[in-house]
């Protein structure tokens, strides 16, 4: 078990928080260990430590300094029920099994050893550009947000903005020479606040998300308004746009944040969806912060009511109907608005006028509760064989009101039409019963002799028997029709169903979780998930194996066999989503296997070339010097040595050189960043280099703030792009310039050379490169491709542009260090009930 304590910005005592968790659970008699926290030299975070078993730390030197980290194999050896760890996010010194502390936690729980730790919210990765923006500093220590959502308890440690600056005023988080840059700076009250509503925003995200999952688990479909969330129906009619903004104000004045589209697909031969409309209402509810969702329904209200509720939704916002009053007055069952409103429970209906209300064409049917694959509900069914029981003796009851207005051949026809009527409204069955019921009433009431069950004329008798001929054939291919039409429909629904699948694959969305929920919207399924294997289906659940031993289990209402080829290509889809993470996954481990080639076969290339002279003309020197051949003088003895070191030391430089680049494409180099000086820098880097050809000349380097880098590899990198400024633009005057730029530093080596063409700026930074350079004596291709390589290590870049007036630029663009929290230790240790300061929040 993992409990997290995420804390809205450093100093609201989380570490505290902790540690005073860890005392109620030893005082229970549960085993307790302290494997890592850090005091920051706090007397209240030391004493609150008393009584608390602490595990010795584990001392690594690095760069000549020794460093104390986590003891992972301790904790698992002493194997106790519940670990204190500190600081999760944290970079463990290079050297160890794991690079940070979070993968070391794993390991613990792995072991089965429960873990209690500490997380800031300016520390999670979907959060660290955010926090930069607002606060101006960057987080270079970083924990992704799934190690902390897998948590089985995150608990927020939380303060007020006011009631923290005056904790840091007093002297308790931070020592007082750092106080007034701190509350300055990072801690002002807005940066807080805005911390405060980042830390409740997400953890509010992920206590919908257990919401979520535990009403999956137990099938629980009532809303609960736990929060306000508001589904707007779409039709993809010209009124969308309406309802959409009618919706997200709606949402707004809730204080929501969730605003949810769906259309559904319906399959009962009415749908009129434009699609066009539908994309440009997909990218307005994008633009207004929601999110656009189509399902599949035969029934548009019950579809509607259960994707809300699958959504815990709150408030349904349904157009006003677009029927005219003949419509309403001619078509059987209740509109969508009024059926949503009887069936909608706990959530709310809101019912929006718009401009396209009662302009809608007149249709033939209209959707009704429960349809069955045809389109027809046993409801209008039972209708349809009423009706023929019942209408036409009340029109035998009007045709006789009128007998002698009208001639037989008129009644028969009215009798005709209305077994047809009766055909649309209750199909083949209602239609043999009406035209039996009324043959039988017009051979009595209107077939002479009246009133009688005989006929006296035999062209009478033809005229019934046509009658009924007629009734049933028409009846039969109305009938017909309509299923043939439902059944288009339903191939329409489906088509937009799987069109939108496939644009949401085209759009990125093919993660495997996006095609779950998906599905799950899509069928109106109380929770999708993919499991190995294929497992027996208990009651409620529909198993489709997808292949490779995986299998999706749909749990919810049963699919009718109509939705079996939507849900193939929905589980095809999956299936292809997964292949495509393996193949994505064998691709990544087999990339840098290529990459690595690559580098090989071109360092084989140069070493077989460039590396020869070199070789050759020190070993010549020192062959030379040991003949016994030849008496040289003291003169020739002093060049031949001066050879061979030059010598010596190209090589030198070059195997260097390549050294680090193979650290690069490994991912191997290791980093010391920290505020580093230009100037220093500068100097160093300067120093480096043999005798310049031509005169160098610096500005405004001591003018601009430190950068955040490693000192020697900044230094390696100027020396490189000088040295090449110098190759290339030889006698010509050199000029490095710096200057601030917002939250950065530029570096300009500046030459007056022959500059570079536009189509190989980006050629000149691959390795074994030299372009224009025709002295191979001089290097094998390796500086702008180092240099740019150890730039952005540093997390900057490297890019040339010309020089006015002719030449070439390299701007070198670094991060300035800024006083953040790496400068302020972490204020975990605080006592919050301290008694020393009663106005402490």
């Amino acid at each position: 078990m993992l409990k997290v304590f995420l804390g809205s910005a450093p100093g609201v005592g989380k570490t505290y928080k902790m540690l005073d968790e860890a005392h109620r659970r030893a005082e229970r008699g549960t085993d307790v260990v302290v494997a890592y926290v850090e005091t920051h030299g706090r007397p209240l975070t030391a004493q609150i430590l008393d009584g608390l078993e602490v595990l010795p730390r584990l001392e690594r030197e690095y760069r000549s300094t020794s460093f104390t980290e986590l003891d992972t194999d301790a904790v698992i050896a002493r194997h106790p029920e519940v670990a204190v760890v500190d600081e999760l996010p944290h970079t463990n010194v290079p050297g160890g099994r794991h690079a940070k502390r979070w993968q070391d936690i794993d390991d613990i729980l792995d072991a089965g050893i429960d873990v209690l730790t500490t997380v800031n919210v300016q520390h999670l990765e979907s959060l660290n550009d955010v926090v930069r923006k607002i606060t101006g500093v960057p987080q270079r220590e970083t924990v992704p947000d799934e190690v902390v959502r897998r948590a089985d308890q995150i608990e927020l440690v939380d303060m007020a903005p006011e009631g923290l600056r005056r904790r840091m005023a007093h002297g308790n988080v931070y020592a007082a020479e750092k106080v007034d840059a701190a509350l300055s700076n990072y801690f002002r009250v807005g940066n807080l606040t805005a911390l405060r509503e980042l830390a409740l925003l997400w953890l509010a995200g992920r206590v919908d998300e257990g919401l979520r999952r535990y009403r999956a688990e137990h099938e629980i479909s009532k809303v609960w308004e736990t929060r306000e969330t508001v589904v707007v129906a779409l039709t993809g009619g010209p009124e969308g746009e309406t309802l959409i903004r009618r919706a997200a104000r709606i949402a707004d004045r809730a204080g929501s944040d969730s605003l949810l589209a769906v259309h559904v697909a319906r399959s009962d031969g009415l749908t009129d969806a434009n699609p066009a409309a539908l994309a440009q209402q997909r990218r307005l509810v994008e633009q207004l912060g929601g999110t656009f969702h189509s399902v599949v329904g035969d029934n548009i209200p019950t579809a509607l009511l259960d994707f809300a509720r699958a959504s815990n939704a709150t408030q349904l916002v349904i157009g006003t109907s677009r029927r005219s009053a003949l419509r309403r007055a001619l078509t059987a069952g209740r509109g969508i608005g009024e059926t949503s409103i009887e069936l909608s429970g706990d959530i709310d209906v809101h019912m929006v006028t718009h401009e396209q209300a009662g302009r809608a064409r007149l249709p033939f049917v209209t959707n009704d509760k429960r349809a069955t694959p045809e389109g027809r509900s046993a409801a209008r069914r039972w209708a349809g064989l009423l009706s023929g029981l019942i209408l036409p003796p009340l029109l035998t009851l009007l045709l006789t009101q009128t007998r002698g207005a009208i001639n037989l051949t008129s009644d028969t026809l009215l009798f005709l039409a209305l077994v047809v009527g009766i055909s649309l409204l209750g199909g083949i069955a209602s239609a043999l019963v009406a035209s039996l019921v009324a043959s039988v009433l017009l051979n009595y009431y209107f077939i002479p002799p009246i009133h009688k069950f005989t006929i006296a004329q035999p062209n009478n008798v033809l005229a019934l028997v046509v009658f009924a001929i007629v009734a049933i054939v028409v009846a039969a291919i109305v009938d017909t029709a309509r299923k043939q039409s439902s059944r288009a429909a339903r191939a329409t629904a489906e088509a937009e169903t799987l069109s939108a699948l496939a644009g949401s694959v085209l759009r990125g969305d093919q993660a495997v979780p996006a095609l779950l929920d998906r599905l799950r919207e899509t069928f109106g399924m109380v929770s999708v998930d993919l499991v190995d294997g294929v497992p027996q289906p208990e009651t409620g659940e529909e198993i489709v194996p997808i292949g490779g031993d995986a299998a999706i289990v749909l749990r919810g209402r049963p699919l009718p066999a109509s939705d079996r080829r939507v849900l193939a290509a929905f589980a095809a889809h999956v299936a292809v989503a997964l292949e495509r993470s393996r193949l994505a996954e064998v691709a990544a481990e087999v990339e840098p296997v290529k990459a690595a080639d690559r580098l090989r076969t071109a360092l084989l290339a140069a070493v077989s070339h460039d590396l020869r002279t070199p070789l050759a003309v020190a070993l010549a020197s020192v062959s030379s010097l040991r003949s016994d051949d030849v008496e040289f003088s003291h003169e020739e003895q002093a060049d031949l040595l001066l050879a061979a070191e030059e010598s010596l030391g190209r090589l030198s430089s070059l195997v260097e050189n390549l050294l680090d680049m193979s650290r690069l494409q490994a991912g191997a180099l290791t980093l010391d960043l920290g505020p580093t000086a230009i100037e220093d820098v500068w100097s160093a880097a300067l120093g480096s280099l043999s005798e310049p050809t031509a005169p160098v000349e610096a500005q405004g380097l001591d003018d601009v703030p430190p950068v955040h880098a490693d000192a020697p590899l900044l230094e390696r990198v100027l020396a490189n792009l000088v040295a090449n400024a110098l190759r290339h633009a030889p006698g010509s005057p050199l000029l490095i310039s710096a200057s601030a730029l917002g939250d950065t530093v530029q570096i300009r080596v500046i030459d007056r050379g022959p500059g570079l063409p536009e189509d190989a700026r980006d050629r000149v930074f691959q390795p074994f490169q030299r372009l224009g350079d025709t002295d191979n004596t001089n290097g094998v291709g390796l500086g702008l491709a180092l240099a740019r390589g150890l730039t952005e290590a540093m997390g900057g870049t490297l890019a040339p542009e010309d020089t006015p007036g002719g030449g070439l630029t390299m701007v070198l663009t670094l991060p300035a260090h800024i006083l953040d929290d790496e400068e302020f230790p972490e204020p975990d240790g605080l006592d919050q009930a301290a008694p020393a300061l009663p106005e402490r929040d």
